[in-house]
């Protein structure tokens, strides 16, 4: 009850806060490169229930039939705009209304792809479908910098795989096992000073 006020406050706080910064992102996103502000996806919710989740377009219309789900930093996929915002991680704002909307917490396992989270063993799928997903967690702050390991891979999404994945899943765990109010402050002032020192 605690965290969903918390998720219900401050994502409203924050929508007030950052309203300049969407006016001014979906400005941005209109003049450099034609389609939506707004891109959507099905992610794997609580309960095995999927969900729209909200990012800001960092790519060109279609990138999914372009390319794959994994995105390397030198995806020819990725508009000039959405270099800057995925930098700042700008892109993730609009992922507030999912929170607002009780689809995510601020913190939690990372949401992942519906096809792909079928792929995982049962028993990760049980713990992981046992919570929220979240806009941070363990794993965004371990600094994996995915963009980053995947940049001039052959197949961006088969090195996230053997890369990146196995790391994630093993921290979404830990987070599960251990999760707690305080737990989840200390991981969103670590993530608040990674986005600001931009580790």
């Amino acid at each position: 009850m605690i965290k969903r006020l918390f998720d219900i406050f401050f994502s409203l706080f924050g929508l007030a806060i950052v309203l300049p910064i969407i006016i001014l992102v979906a400005v941005a996103i209109r003049l450099d490169s034609s389609g939506p502000v707004f891109y959507k996806s099905k992610r794997m919710g609580k309960n095995g229930k999927a969900f729209s989740f909200y990012k800001f377009r960092t790519m060109v219309v279609n990138a999914d039939k372009i390319g794959g789900p994994s995105t390397s930093a030198d995806d020819a996929r990725i508009t000039k705009v959405g270099k800057f915002l995925r930098k700042y991680k700008l892109d993730e704002i609009p992922q507030f209304i999912n929170i607002l909307k009780g689809n995510m917490s601020f913190v939690g396992p990372r949401p992942e792809v519906v096809s792909e989270f079928e792929l995982y063993d049962p028993k990760v799928k049980e713990a992981i479908l046992s919570v929220k997903p979240g806009l941070t967690d363990l794993a965004s702050i371990a600094g994996l910098h995915e963009e980053e390991i995947l940049a001039g891979a052959e197949d961006p999404h088969q090195a996230y795989r053997e890369k990146i994945q196995p790391q994630k899943i093993k921290l979404q765990l830990e987070y599960i096992q251990k999760q707690s109010f305080w737990l989840d402050i200390k991981i969103l002032l670590k993530t608040f000073l990674n986005v600001i020192l931009h580790k």
